[in-house]
């Protein structure tokens, strides 16, 4: 080994490390929001992950829990995601350690690309695009040392490597595809130059190929065992195994199954602005040095276009197939994900540009060390402005919100209960609960989107016998099909159980509201049969205070699920009075001005106990002091009614200037000042 080479290693090692060490402490020890809950659940019961499987993050995930049973799953499969992304950055400054030799460069390759908010905030967290880092980072660093390789049989030996690490990379994110795509014909290509390619060596590389796709045959085995109680699809016929491995229920090529899409030229934009906001000006230009230096460079030219044309290609064709709104902050939270896959490219072609200013301006100039000193030190302050400003955000070793949320919702049901959930929200952390932490093991959940599916239907009848499905599948569109069912008669065979529907219920089928009622039970709906008394008092008594919940309103970045989990707790504790408000709106007699009193009152209890609160709680209690007027009670002050209702009127349009009721709004408050005014009048002149 040579002395460059040696110093390349301890340079890899000690950015591995010092990343660790920084990853490590941050890391989230409970379930995470989104996916998260479902992949360790997943690994938990060793069933197949949604589509397309992520049989090697599974197996991974599973490993990390064996190894470190003292450990929750969650923390262990989080801890494993957090080395992974480590080892990834380790890559990315081996890379231009290979093609501009070990210095301030390689350190700002990897260096930058840990420390950027997207790379340390999806490190912390178990989710895949910690492992897909670490082939990105490994095919940059494959290519850089075929491109160096010195002679065919390293040139052989490092194609072969890289073609495993292909398959085995696509066994994790798809997305890894479109890197692939560019990188073969550039193998193959090279191979050629140099007299290299042969059938013999083509039939060797697609072997090696097809091997990285061992991991796949886990999916067929474990939906064949049908062990797990959690498991997606059926992958034990040949047309199973390529809907799953297609994402054919999500849409292929699609983020998502929906008909929403966005212009290539919005999603471009917003790529280019998270890479000035979270990479900054001064390393996209760095990045654009490289490339340009680099075409001067004979040893740098290949890979260094070969890099920029990955990017591009990649971030095109992501651009033109991300087929979600991206004006919603949650929505483009799940796509700003996938511009990891560029931010590595884009971080190396930085440290190339580092490297390759350092090395023109020593040797116009002169005075290596100098250049080399200031190199250095430019790097480590970037380093710890970005360390200093993304660490609160990524910091996650407190965060605990989304398991909070699950463990109150199955702390509020009844034994025995069934649970239908409805979203990533709720099922994932529920799921991870029930399954993993063996949290309320006599409920049952019931997922309502996957009831549209046999698999699923099929699955769930066996590993909860006391569920029954009156069909094959749910279809909410067609429930009177052959071998389909609604959704009322879903609820009527398994009477035996409580049922609640978390959050909602899915929409196109009303058929429930035939022979069933819907109680709201904090973010739950109670399903109770139709001729089932209501107690308004009682079910408010019961509903108060269902949740021990203490998070501040709007403390959580919008883009995140735990802003979704506390907004949805937030607004449970108005849920009774808006149902008992919407009741009275639609009965006549002496109960409906009894209704308007109960929901006045819990509206004015909430309001008057928390000072920050979301508006539409103005909206709704100023609406419910004008109903409570107008319904004739005798035990308000018509004064204090009208006072109240133009007060929250007037603090809900200081909140929601924007509403397009607010011209309405406004008339409303005027008409109820002139009333107010009117009856103070009327109160001076009587004697």
């Amino acid at each position: 080994m040579s002395a460059e080479q040696r110093r390349s290693w301890i340079l890899t090692g000690a950015t591995v490390a010092c990343v660790a060490a920084l990853y490590v402490p941050c890391v989230q020890r409970t379930v995470p929001g989104g996916d998260s809950g479902e992949l360790i659940t997943t690994a938990c019961e060793l069933g197949v992950a949604h589509p397309p499987g992520y049989p090697l993050f599974t197996l991974l995930a599973r490993l990390a829990m064996c190894l470190l049973p003292s450990l929750s799953p969650a923390h262990s499969v989080n801890l494993m995601s957090s080395l992974l992304g480590a080892a990834a950055c380790g890559a990315l400054c081996f890379t231009v350690c290979r093609l501009a030799g070990p210095g301030p460069g390689a350190l700002l390759a990897g260096g930058l690309f840990a420390v950027s908010r997207l790379t340390w905030q999806w490190s912390m967290v178990a989710e895949v695009f910690a492992l897909n880092n670490l082939f990105v980072g490994l095919l940059f660093f494959l290519t850089a040392s075929f491109h160096c390789a010195e002679n065919t049989t390293q040139r052989r030996k490092i194609s072969h490597w890289g073609a495993l690490c292909c398959g085995l990379g696509l066994c994790n994110q798809h997305t890894l595809v479109l890197y692939v795509l560019v990188i073969i014909p550039w193998v193959l290509h090279r191979l050629y130059s140099h007299r290299e390619l042969s059938l013999r060596t083509l039939v060797s590389l697609g072997v090696c190929f097809l091997l990285g796709f061992l991991p796949y045959i886990y999916l067929p085995i474990s939906s064949y065992l049908n062990t797990a109680r959690w498991s997606w699809g059926d992958q034990t016929t040949l047309s199973g195994l390529l809907t799953h491995l297609l994402r054919a229920e999500y849409g292929t090529f699609s983020l998502a199954k929906t008909e929403s899409s966005v212009s290539l030229t919005t999603m471009l934009k917003a790529q280019l602005d998270h890479c000035l906001a979270d990479l900054s000006l001064p390393v996209l230009v760095l990045a654009g040095t490289g490339l340009l230096l680099s075409s001067w460079d004979r040893m740098c030219c290949s890979v260094s276009w070969l890099f920029a044309v990955m990017m591009l290609v990649y971030s095109l064709f992501f651009a033109w197939r991300a087929n979600l709104d991206i004006s919603r902050p949650l929505l483009l939270g799940v796509v700003e994900r996938f511009w990891l896959q560029s931010d590595a490219a884009v971080c190396v072609l930085a440290g190339l540009g580092l490297s390759r200013t350092h090395a023109g301006l020593e040797r116009r100039l002169g005075n290596g060390e100098l250049w080399k000193t200031t190199g250095w030190v430019l790097t480590m302050a970037l380093l710890a402005h970005m360390v200093h400003t993304n660490h609160r955000e990524c910091d996650q070793s407190r965060n605990s919100v989304v398991e909070r949320f699950g463990r109150e919702l199955l702390a509020s049901v009844p034994t025995d209960s069934m649970i239908l959930t409805r979203g990533d929200l709720p099922g994932n952390s529920l799921r991870y609960l029930h399954y993993c932490q063996d949290v309320r093991p006599d409920v049952c959940l019931v997922d309502q989107e996957m009831m549209t599916y046999t698999w699923y239907v099929a699955k769930l009848g066996q590993h909860h016998p006391g569920v029954h499905f009156p069909g094959r599948w749910w279809d909410p569109v067609h429930p009177e099909g052959k071998d389909t069912f609604s959704l009322e008669q879903f609820l009527s065979h398994n009477t035996q159980r409580e049922a609640f529907a978390c959050i909602g219920l899915s929409d196109g089928d009303p058929s429930w509201e035939r022979s069933f009622s819907r109680w709201p039970l904090g973010v739950c709906d109670y399903l109770v049969p139709a001729q089932t008394q209501f107690h308004p008092e009682k079910w408010a008594h019961h509903t108060r205070n269902i949740y021990n919940w203490s998070e501040p309103h709007n403390s959580f970045h919008p883009a995140s699920w735990e802003r979704v989990a506390n907004e949805e707790m937030w607004q449970a504790r108005m849920k009774t009075a808006f149902f008992l408000f919407d009741l009275a709106e639609g009965i006549q007699g002496e109960g409906k001005a009894r209704l308007f009193e109960l929901s006045y009152t819990l509206y004015k209890e909430i309001v008057e106990v928390h000072s920050d609160y979301p508006s539409n709680w103005d909206k709704n209690l100023a609406l419910a002091c004008e109903r409570l007027l107008r319904s004739g009670h005798q035990g308000y002050s018509p004064d204090s009614l009208l006072t109240c209702s133009t007060q929250h009127f007037s603090l809900y349009l200081q909140k929601e200037p924007t509403d397009p009721q607010a011209a309405a709004i406004r008339s409303a408050v005027t008409h109820l000042l002139k009333e107010r005014d009117k009856l103070r009048q009327s109160r001076r002149q009587t004697p």
